[in-house]
């Protein structure tokens, strides 16, 4: 022989799913889903089986529970995959639960055998196999005789043509023996772990035989709709990447950020596809800042994307940005759940991106997401952040992100060390004393790869957005960041 046997892969259905898988489901595998009770695996097998069930291509479900089928039909009937039309033609049930009460193995699997030849099924699914294990325990079948049966259905399994599906309720590290494993070309391990008050249900492709999988643990949702899976993975790299309107790659495109005194600061605007990190303490500009970014896109037909963590109340009181939102200029991102996941707001956030053809994002604000996340990634905003501007760095958007500081006059503090390497672009706002009053000043603190203005400039916020002075603060004779006489800052 010497050609290559090519494996042929069957799409899931499930989002996010073939990805970790590495583009599917391998065909005529025998695959295990496993996990604890209630993490899911019954909903998976009946998103699988009916996404992939057709007239030419069949699906046999035995389930050994205790319950009859029609009382989990109910409760899967609510899905949106679930498609009544199948069942009968396309998809078998036939419950094995009298067959294994008596104990005798040998039995089930000869009915096992006789309905697989008689539906000749392309898709074969047996659920739960751990009932077959308890069952053992109080039968009158030894040790050595459940190891026989399990060993010759995994074998019987895979020489089937047919691409077959064992659930069982196994945990990771499970003391009980599973013989099972050993003839399994795949396994998907799910699990659900809470933390505090939040629950989070994860996904692992414990095993595939010749497939790349993507391993690790990923969140995976429930909903109307089963399963959605939201791959832990970073965008391949981008090399010689030149956007529209751009010359080369060292000269980049400038976008208006909508208030034209920074635009001097930035000798043009914000380099096109970079990320731009707004700082400052509470009250300073750093929204309205994101607005009028959002409404410069608007007056030139660019579509933009909010991803709001404020009140949604708070939001709408500004009556620019609602009018965008209400004429479609700009969709908004958000999320009222406490326990949310960087995958799950990354992906609302790309799907939003390629609906609307947006080129404006704005992030508003850092300081705020960690109040959504859920504990374990609120422990890595960094690694948050990092693979969010990643993502959006691929697709060539231009990005502003806000973020709120502690008010610290006497201290020149721009941001957080562990965010501020991340984006492209840093200006930091701030506010000094001058004449008895709270002035309001902003600076340029980097822009990568290319030149900018060292000035420090007063600002003012009117009706019209911000408006940055043309006077450097130096040439007024004001010292920034330095305690006057009496302990206060000059």
């Amino acid at each position: 022989m010497t050609d290559k046997v090519s494996l042929g892969l069957l799409a899931t259905g499930v989002p996010g799913l073939d990805e970790l898988l590495g583009g599917g489901l391998s065909e005529f595998a025998f695959t295990l889903i496993a996990g604890a009770p209630g993490s899911g695996k019954t909903t998976l097998a009946h998103q699988i089986m009916f996404a992939l069930a057709t007239e030419q291509r069949k699906a046999l479900f035995f389930t050994v529970l205790g319950e009859p089928p029609l009382k989990m039909l109910r409760y899967q009937q609510q899905y949106s995959f679930f498609d009544l039309d199948k069942v009968g033609t396309c998809v078998r049930y036939v419950n094995l639960a009298e067959d294994l009460r008596s104990g005798d193995f040998s039995g089930v699997l000869e009915r096992i055998m006789r309905e697989v030849e008689d539906f000749s099924p392309s898709l074969v699914f047996v659920d739960s196999f751990r009932s077959v294990v308890q069952t053992a325990r109080t039968g009158n079948e030894g040790a050595a005789d459940l190891q026989q049966f399990v060993q010759e259905l995994g074998t019987r399994m895979t020489s089937w043509q047919a691409t077959t599906f064992l659930i069982g309720e196994y945990v990771e590290n499970d003391p009980v023996p599973n013989p099972i494993m050993t003839v399994a070309d795949g396994m998907l391990l799910l699990s659900h772990a809470q933390e505090e008050n939040s629950v989070i249900r994860k996904i692992r492709v414990f095993k595939m035989r010749g497939q790349a999988h993507i391993t690790g643990a990923h969140v995976f949702r429930i909903s109307g709709d089963g399963l959605h899976v939201f791959p832990r993975v970073l965008p391949p790299v981008a090399t010689d990447h030149v956007y529209p309107g751009q010359d080369t790659d060292t000269n980049p495109r400038r976008i208006p950020s909508g208030t034209p005194g920074l635009d001097d600061l930035l000798h043009g605007g914000i380099p096109q596809g970079h990320s731009l990190l707004i700082s400052g303490p509470t009250g300073c500009g750093k929204t309205i800042f994101g607005t009028r970014f959002l409404y410069e896109g608007a007056q030139r037909g660019e579509k933009g994307v909010l991803v709001s963590f404020e009140k949604g109340a708070a939001r709408l009181r500004n009556a620019q940005l609602a009018a965008m939102v209400r004429q479609g200029d700009v969709a908004v991102v958000e999320s009222r759940s406490l326990d949310l996941t960087v995958e799950e707001l990354l992906d609302d956030l790309l799907r939003t991106i390629e609906r609307t053809g947006a080129t404006r994002i704005v992030i508003d604000a850092i300081s705020e997401l960690g109040l959504y996340l859920a504990p374990e990634a609120r422990r890595d905003i960094r690694g948050a952040m990092f693979r969010v501007l990643s993502s959006l760095a691929k697709l060539g958007v231009t990005v502003v992100v806000t973020l709120g500081m502690e008010d610290r006059f006497t201290d020149l503090r721009f941001s957080h060390s562990d965010i501020a390497y991340l984006t492209d672009v840093v200006l930091a706002m701030r506010y000094v004393e001058k004449d008895g009053a709270l002035h309001r000043v902003i600076s340029v603190i980097k822009v990568r790869g290319s030149d900018h203005s060292h000035d420090l400039r007063e600002f003012r916020i009117t009706d019209a957005g911000i408006e940055v002075s043309a006077t450097p603060l130096a040439a007024q004779g004001v010292l920034v960041g330095q305690p006057g006489p009496n302990g206060q800052q000059d």
